[in-house]
């Protein structure tokens, strides 16, 4: 792990700066009015009342002791950009369900938890995905748009101040627990390795609009997600710690404009079960000494919770490079901006529909109604990157394909 390189704190013209930045991002939307605060919490606060009922319920069912079904509890805790104090106006909320060891994740979350929620008014557009990486069940509540996972730890009552820190929790878990578990633990420890998390909320809500401007931010599609953004801005915050933003954006694309990848971008030493740490669990980390598939990754951008995994395992040497690219080109435009300042031109939007000269049209069509359509849609989406992959394969790496990562509604005949 490199030390910090710059430790020279602000100017004022860098203050100044970092206020025009700040003014740029409301303008743009990307902070919620506290009606919308307020509205989102609401949200959280009925979730909360559904899943404590759901628990008790299941408890009563079981015969458990009448007092061991009066105290049953579950935990419902945001994570992703919610957690991190970096969603924007209409962001989803990623949440997790933590619950006792006797209520399970395929039939008590999907089928008791998923009948409840399918008859309450409030939920339209419920979606239940058992078979996802990270299983999910998706929805919109009261119109806000809800991704709710679930992790039964090895309790018989979830305390309301679990500590997720440790690894014990992680004991005994399934991988689809432990990576829906991490969502937290991840977002918690950025949190705690980044000097000044102001300068990285800002920063990363700077980084993450140039990245949907410029059409790179889709994990799905093989470019970086939501927590591989985090990482990287929290690493350009551990290199300068006492920049402000307006100084960390410029030095974030200098710095990974040059990045020679495949090494990899981490915020602390890698855990491994044989440090003499913590509790042995006997779960992959990231490693490629170790795990040969691990030295394929081209973009390793590594969580920093245990056990450490690679948040950015879906880029492929087309999405990268439309990355580095992008990083190059971001790189001279502040430089261009330190001369005639302003910040306008980073976020000029890529004209997608202008760049090249040939294009694949993939169009979905179900004969049924919406919820086949959403299904269908996504099953879809998730073959994309490999649609990608192949082609790169098919044509010995002379043919990259660049993927949109997002869909269009077709225009009605």
């Amino acid at each position: 792990m490199a030390s910090p390189i710059f430790l020279v704190g602000p100017t004022p013209a860098d203050h100044e700066s970092t206020a025009q930045l700040e003014k740029h991002l409301r303008e743009a939307g990307l902070y919620e009015s506290a009606e919308e605060t307020a509205a989102r919490e609401d949200v959280l606060r009925d979730l909360q009342g559904i899943v404590d009922r759901w628990v008790k319920r299941l408890t009563t069912q079981r015969e458990y002791p009448d007092g061991m079904a009066e105290h049953a509890t579950a935990l419902l805790l945001p994570f992703g950009s919610y957690r991190l104090g970096v969603h924007g106006r209409g962001a989803d909320i990623d949440a997790l369900v933590v619950g006792p060891a006797y209520v399970d994740r395929h039939h008590d979350f999907f089928d008791v938890l998923g009948g409840v929620l399918a008859e309450t008014e409030a939920v339209t557009e419920l979606q239940l995905v058992p078979g996802a990486y990270v299983p999910v069940i998706k929805m919109r509540f009261r119109g806000v748009q809800v991704d709710l996972l679930y992790a039964s730890v090895c309790l018989p009552a979830v305390p309301m101040d679990l500590d997720l820190r440790g690894r014990s929790v992680l004991c005994g878990l399934d991988m689809a627990t432990v990576r829906s578990l991490n969502g937290v633990r991840v977002a918690d420890e950025i949190l705690r390795l980044v000097p000044d998390a102001g300068a990285f909320r800002t920063t990363l809500r700077c980084v993450k609009h140039w990245a949907k401007a410029r059409g790179i931010y889709s994990n799905a599609m093989g470019f970086v997600g939501g927590v591989g953004w985090a990482i990287l801005v929290a690493r350009v915050c551990q290199l300068y710690p006492n920049a402000a933003p307006s100084m960390l954006v410029p030095r974030f694309f200098r710095v990974f404009s040059q990045w020679k990848w495949p090494n990899p971008v981490m915020l602390r030493e890698i855990e491994h079960d044989d440090d003499g740490g913590e509790m042995p669990l006997g779960l992959p980390v990231w490693d490629p000494r170790r795990n040969p598939r691990d030295g394929s990754h081209l973009m390793p951008v590594i969580t920093p919770a245990y056990p450490c995994m690679n948040s950015c395992y879906n880029v492929s040497r087309a999405t990268l490079r439309t990355m580095t690219a992008e990083f190059e080109a971001a790189h001279k435009v502040c430089q261009e901006m330190a001369v005639a300042g302003g910040w306008d031109a980073l976020f000029r939007p890529f004209n997608f529909f202008k760049a090249y000269k040939s294009y694949l049209q993939v169009d979905v069509k179900v004969a049924g109604g919406e919820e086949d359509l959403r299904e269908w849609k996504g099953w879809v989406e998730s073959r994309l990157r490999q649609l990608v992959v192949r082609v790169e394969m098919a044509t010995a790496g002379m043919l990259l394909c660049h993927p949109h990562p997002h869909a269009y509604a077709a225009k009605p005949h």
